[in-house]
């Protein structure tokens, strides 16, 4: 049961000055609308990769937690000044307008406070009229942007027995797994010695899929911060034939969900469908956590109808992986994406006119 949310008080943190990171980890993990992206390892991630971040927070009469953001700040081009971004936030129950308005009120103070021309939300909710009605009541405008995928897939853990996730996949899909086995394809937990292959399977496959990456030190820093060494949350997993590394992902778990982050393969041997397996290895490693849902993290920004049409005859942005990942069954859902609320509306201007001659959000994750 969350804690009671009247009265409320509003509180900035610096560093872990008011609540402890793992205080604040709990609150988020534990929460309906939490993500790991809230979470103090990810905003220890990107400040070693040119953000900073903060965290502010709203409380109850009794000082318990009951909403706040993890906020990412970064300095944009041109001298435009700072952007404020809040990954999968704020954590609130956006159900009670009172709370969500006194977080969001709280987070803009914060990003104002830090000399942000405007305050971008990613908040963990689907893309519905209610939900979308709320955030316009607290004062937000939807944008025609967003950083995290919009669109993906989830596939249902909730199940008596594995046969139960099995069974909505296509067949296909099954037998590809069942291939993989049977040529010798061999799945394991990665160490830090992997990561090294794993990077330069990331630099196959965006060449491939004409995709960009991070640097090999943002994966490095990532399993450190949300692998067994840190949060625990994360695993670096492998498709291992004759002693070859032929693919390999990265996947967390976090509350209920499990989301398949990363993932990457080799050119050769693709006939071996170890990426298959290794998917399936993964969601395996995710039940067996406790993970209710997996989430396969991104698909083309169509609807369903349009997806099923097209991805036999497609296979540019994210077409081929939707392809691969339609085969694991599930459901196509769709995030509300990116909201704001604008502070200094010239620069903001300035800074929209930038990005659509860049073609970027100015972001990155």
């Amino acid at each position: 049961m969350l804690p009671s949310e009247e009265p409320i008080r509003a509180r900035r943190e610096k560093k872990a000055a008011v609540f402890p990171a793992a205080r604040w980890d709990a609150f988020v993990e534990q929460h309906p609308y939490g993500h790991f992206l809230q979470t103090n390892a990810w905003g220890e991630l990107k400040s070693q990769h040119g953000w900073r971040h903060l965290r502010s927070t709203v409380v109850n009469a009794d000082a318990e937690l009951i909403g706040g953001s993890l906020i990412l700040f970064r300095r944009l081009p041109f001298g435009l000044g700072t952007l404020a971004y809040v990954p999968r936030g704020p954590v609130v129950n956006w159900d009670n307008r009172d709370t969500a308005t006194a977080v969001l009120n709280i987070t803009a103070k914060t990003a104002r406070s830090r000399g942000a021309i405007g305050l971008i939300v990613e908040p963990e909710l689907l893309d519905t009229p209610s939900d979308r009605r709320t955030l316009a009541a607290c004062g937000l405008i939807p944008l025609d942007l967003h950083v995290q995928p919009r669109r993906t897939i989830w596939v249902n853990l909730d199940v008596e027995e594995e046969v139960d996730i099995l069974s909505p996949m296509k067949q296909k899909t099954r037998y590809n797994i069942g291939l993989a086995r049977r040529k010798g394809v061999t799945v394991r937990e990665g160490t830090p010695d992997d990561v090294a292959a794993f990077y330069a399977l990331s630099q196959t496959t965006a060449e491939r899929n004409d995709f960009a990456i991070y640097p090999e030190s943002y994966y490095r820093a990532f399993l450190q911060l949300f692998g067994p060494a840190g949060a625990n949350r994360a695993r670096l997993i492998v498709a291992e034939y004759d002693k070859r590394i032929l693919a390999a992902l990265v996947v967390v778990a976090f509350g209920k969900r499990a989301t398949y982050l990363y993932g990457a393969s080799s050119n050769a041997d693709r006939e071996l469908m170890p990426t298959y397996l290794l998917q399936w290895e993964a969601i395996r490693w995710a039940r067996e956590r406790g993970c209710r849902t997996y989430d396969l993290w991104g698909v083309p920004d169509e609807d369903e109808a349009a997806l099923e049409a097209h991805f036999k005859d497609r296979s540019d942005g994210l077409w081929g992986v939707y392809r691969f990942k339609r085969g694991f069954g599930g459901q196509v859902v769709r995030a509300i994406g990116a909201w704001a609320q604008v502070f200094s509306p010239l620069r903001w201007w300035l800074y929209t006119q930038a990005r659509r001659l860049r073609k970027t959000t100015g972001l990155s994750g």
